[in-house]
């Protein structure tokens, strides 16, 4: 119980603080975006806040060893750039580009926001279920088959 508890808890915060912060607003987000244009910097503020909070919450979580609510404290080890990582942050990216939103402000506003919300919503279960058909080497796979057939 004091895990759920603490994931609820944590998520109502996570969910205040983006709509507090304006991040489930996407004229924000992309005028956040639109460096070229009419650029609105408030969101990088945002966004430090919570890098730095994050690094904190890293560096006691490390200096502490056993988490409170888990048998041990799982960081990722993982540091490459692989083609599937560059790919699918290049989606994230252009998916929040276009509709303003990201996963965490448009659960937020799910239920609260514009009928765009449960399509973006969808959207996104979709491609979470695409990813999961996917094959597992995809898409080096396909690098190194154009690869070969421009060689031969």
């Amino acid at each position: 119980m004091p895990l759920i508890a603490s994931a609820f808890a944590s998520g109502l915060i996570f969910g205040l603080g983006l709509i507090v912060s304006q991040m489930v607003n996407p004229a924000k987000v992309i005028g956040f975006l639109d460096l070229f244009g009419r650029w609105d910097p408030s969101l990088a503020f945002v966004m430090g806040g919570a890098v730095a909070v994050s690094a904190l919450g890293f560096a006691v979580a490390r200096r502490r060893r056993v988490p409170l609510l888990a048998p041990r404290l799982e960081v990722p080890a993982r540091r490459d750039l692989d083609p599937r990582l560059l790919a699918g942050a290049a989606l994230f990216g252009i998916g929040w580009g276009l509709a303003g939103f990201c996963p965490g402000p448009a659960l937020t506003m799910l239920l609260a926001g514009p009928w765009q919300v449960p399509v973006f919503v969808a959207s996104m279960i979709a491609g979470m279920a695409l990813f999961r058909v996917m094959p597992a080497d995809w898409p080096e796979a396909a690098f190194r088959r154009r690869a070969s057939e421009a060689d031969g």
